[in-house]
C-alpha cells in the first residue's frame, strides 16, 4: 500500500484535529481542548513560518499526518526541521504510512540547501515509536529534551 503524500489543506483541519486529540490521549493520556487545538492547527496555515502539515492518503482517505516546524541552528548556519504531531490511524500502522511521510519530508529537506537536518522528540514511554524512528536511521543518543511549560 503506497500512500499519496501531500501538503495538508485548510479542509484537512478537522481530521488533523481529530488525529492530534487521539495522539495526545494514546501517547500521554492527555485530554486536549479541541477548540484550542483546532485554532493552533489553523495558525500553521495562517502563518506558514510556523510550520507545514503533510498528510498521507490511501484511496482518498487520510490515514496519517505529520507537522514540520523550524529551528535555526547557528552552528550549521541552516534551519533544522522538527518532525512533530505524527499520527497514523491504528488500522494503518505497520503498513509503511509513517515511512512514506518521513521519506517525503526527508527528500524535501535534502533538496533544500538551507536545511541542515531533521529532528524529533518522542515521549520516553513510547517505545514503539522509538523503535520505528531507529529503523529509519534516526538516533536518539545525542540529545535529551528538557522543557518548562506554562500550565493553565
Amino acid at each position: 500500500m503506497k500512500p499519496l503524500i501531500r501538503f495538508a489543506q485548510l479542509a484537512d483541519i478537522p481530521i488533523l484535529t481529530h488525529f492530534q486529540l487521539k495522539m495526545a490521549d494514546e501517547t500521554e493520556s492527555l485530554r486536549l481542548d479541541e477548540s484550542t487545538l483546532a485554532a493552533g492547527i489553523r495558525r500553521v496555515f495562517d502563518e506558514p513560518a510556523k510550520g507545514k502539515y503533510y498528510v498521507a492518503a490511501v484511496n482518498d482517505e487520510i490515514v496519517g499526518s505529520m507537522l514540520t516546524t523550524y529551528e535555526w541552528s547557528d552552528w550549521r548556519n541552516q534551519t533544522v526541521w522538527w518532525i512533530q504531531s505524527v499520527y497514523v490511524k491504528p488500522e494503518f500502522r505497520k503498513k509503511g504510512i509513517f515511512r512514506a511521510l518521513f521519506e517525503h519530508v526527508h527528500a524535501l529537506a535534502m533538496k533544500d540547501k538551507e536545511v541542515g537536518g531533521l529532528r524529533l522528540y518522542v515521549d520516553k514511554s513510547n517505545i514503539g515509536a522509538q523503535a520505528t524512528y531507529q529503523k529509519i536511521g534516526m538516533n536518539g543518543e545525542h540529545y535529551q529534551v528538557f522543557e518548562l511549560m506554562k500550565t493553565f
